[in-house]
């Protein structure tokens, strides 16, 4: 399967992803559920059931919108207010499945141009209306559920018809994106041209360029491409009092990069409409396989002396022997066939002589740490089914258990630390509560100084799932903080995360936030309570 192969959809309000994606549950799945006395709850509402609250934006408030964008664009069916509802994280869609659609917005407007966001965000500023960003809608921290209380209403400002490519510089290697094209779409036209952004994170098939942006993507291929925005070489922001646009040169001393203060702002100062970005000649080469290790603690070493002392593949990932055993990345063909141990995804793209010099080096690397080559089916199985694993949360769901995933990032000598530390927080919170847990984590992001860590857990579905997992949560953010570690490293910060960012930042970094936000929101109507408290 190509990335660009992955077809542009409408999603389902209360699933995840390409409704045509759909899986059942493996018949080995099924039976361990029924060993555990996992059974079925109360079946989902219907979205088609699902109730709304009326409009509540001021007739003449959707007039002026109108006036900007077209009638047409402007829209209240419970179709459209229903995508709009939250994310894709497990509490945003048991909500909906239990028929709460408290968050949806009034109305989803869709603009064409960057001049008409500026002015839709005027109009609304104006208006006391708030401003929901939207892009692919793909956010899993409450990034897509603002506060109400002191608005005339909530608007979800779609960018998904700012879709162009603006313009590619062959010469520098960038191209200019606008915010509302999605990943496949993106790849489909960069490789059209030759080149490839070489960004696919668990998302790609919903998520967007400007919500890349906004939330400070990580794509599978990080080690080789970098972060999303580490790609990033300019922006337009679209903001309540005007239009700021960022990136005259790749690097500059002129001050502070304000690019960095936009980049993970989650739509707070603004609207991101289009981003220039790095591109790379598309691959003409690619070799995936797989690495077993004996433990994580060995695979951990062998990454981090690939990352800090070359050479570096496209692709590091490393399960542990839990995920390992239950191999997410192919939710129907069951476990990976080896007995124990755990799994490394090693990934090298670019020029056939270059893949195979680094693939020889790395090789040498990957044995001296005790691994022991898979082969490349182990690794082209994991490239083909890497975006399948988050469709089995869906049946999952519908079996009666509980799945969601949380992440975060540390320095290298931290990691293991760190890793027992939320593992247990998880594990006694859920176990408490007689819901006992498997908590499986993976290392899928590396970099000189440090990793990210990648949990997925699941368990029993308590009779109140929601605070059964808000227990969990808080007890996990709890853990990282104490471990000394990030928040998150991808995810992003929303409202999940805000209370244990604050932390994070201290009270200084929220006064220098709340002033950023004052100045270009003055009226507060965007994604309020999003990122800071209001």
């Amino acid at each position: 399967m190509s990335e660009t192969d992955v077809p542009v959809v409408d999603f389902a309000p209360d699933r995840w992803g390409n409704p045509e994606h759909a899986i059942t549950l493996p018949a080995a799945t099924q039976a361990a559920l029924d060993a555990l006395g996992i059974r079925p709850g109360q079946a989902p509402v219907a979205p088609q059931d699902v109730a709304l609250a009326d409009v509540a934006v001021p007739d003449e408030a959707r007039t002026a919108l109108a006036a900007a964008v077209g009638a047409e664009h402007v829209s209240d069916a419970a179709v459209d207010r229903l995508r709009h509802t939250r994310g894709w994280s497990t509490p945003d869609i048991l909500k909906l499945r239990a028929g709460d659609a408290s968050d949806a917005p009034d109305l989803v407007v869709r603009p064409r141009t960057h001049d008409e966001v500026v002015a839709v965000l005027q109009l609304c500023s104006d208006a006391r209306v708030a401003v929901v960003p939207y892009a692919g809608g793909t956010s899993v921290v409450g990034g897509l559920a603002p506060e109400r209380d002191g608005f005339r209403g909530v608007v979800a400002l779609d960018v998904g018809r700012l879709d162009a490519l603006v313009a590619l510089d062959e010469v520098s290697r960038t191209a200019t994106l606008e915010a509302g094209m999605r990943g496949p779409r993106a790849e489909e036209l960069l490789n059209a041209e030759g080149f490839t952004l070489g960004h696919f994170p668990q998302s790609y098939e919903g998520a967007s360029i400007g919500g890349y942006a906004a939330a400070r993507s990580a794509g599978q291929s990080s080690a080789g491409y970098g972060r999303f925005d580490d790609m990033v070489v300019g922006l337009v922001l679209a903001t309540p009092r005007g239009t700021l646009e960022i990136g005259t040169a790749p690097k500059s001393a002129a001050g502070p990069d304000l690019r960095q203060l936009v980049l993970g702002s989650e739509g707070v100062l603004g609207v991101i409409t289009s981003v220039t970005v790095r591109v790379r000649p598309v691959p003409t080469a690619r070799v995936f396989e797989g690495w077993r290790f004996p433990s994580f603690e060995a695979g951990e070493e062998a990454l981090r002396r690939l990352v800090q002392d070359g050479p570096l593949p496209t692709v590091l990932r490393l399960s542990d022997e839990a995920e390992t055993a239950i191999n997410l990345s192919d939710p129907s063909g069951g476990p990976t066939g080896e007995a124990s141990g755990c799994l490394a995804i090693v990934g090298y793209e670019g020029g056939t002589d270059e893949v195979e010099s680094r693939r020889a080096a790395a090789t040498a690397v990957l044995e001296e740490c005790g691994g022991v080559s898979a082969g490349t089916e182990a690794g082209e199985k994991w490239r083909t089914g890497r975006f399948h694993g988050p469709y089995l949360r869906d049946p999952l769901l519908d079996a009666g258990a509980f799945v969601e995933t949380l992440e975060t990032v540390t320095w290298w000598s931290n990691v293991s630390r760190l890793k027992t530390a939320v593992t247990e927080a998880i594990q006694t919170a859920l176990g408490t509560q007689g819901t006992p847990a498997i908590v499986l984590c993976h290392i899928s992001h590396v970099y000189e100084t440090g990793a990210s860590l990648y949990f997925t857990v699941a368990c029993a579905q308590g009779e109140d799932a929601l605070a059964q997992w808000a227990v969990a949560k808080a007890a996990a953010n709890a853990a990282i903080r104490t471990a000394g570690a990030a928040i998150s490293h991808h995810h992003g910060v929303g409202t999940d995360h805000r209370d244990t960012y604050e932390e994070e930042i201290g009270p200084l970094g929220v006064d220098i936030l709340r002033a950023v936000k004052a100045t270009l929101d003055p009226a507060g109507v965007l994604n309020p309570g999003v990122l800071v408290a209001r």
